[in-house]
């Protein structure tokens, strides 16, 4: 499973746009059948952003669902099959 950590680039959100769009590119291009994204737990600012940023049109086209981690709220699990 591929896996995305937003910790190092936090704080610039069109980073975090660019870097989570290249992610999902890379990972649905591979083959993966699902990948991680790891925004981090704190205060879930990050997380919702990045679902969000998911959650629109034009992303939804390649993966089938995301979910949070039931066992770690600071990962996002995004299903290719």
């Amino acid at each position: 499973m591929l896996t995305l950590d937003l910790h190092p680039i936090f704080r610039n959100n069109r980073d975090i746009d660019r870097s989570v769009r290249a992610f999902l590119f890379k990972a649905y291009s591979s083959g993966e059948s699902k990948a991680a994204i790891i925004p981090g737990k704190g205060r879930g600012q990050l997380r919702q952003h990045v679902l969000a940023y998911l959650n629109q049109r034009h992303m939804k086209r390649f993966y089938k669902r995301v979910e949070t981690d039931s066992s770690n709220s600071g990962r996002i699990i995004v299903h290719f099959t």
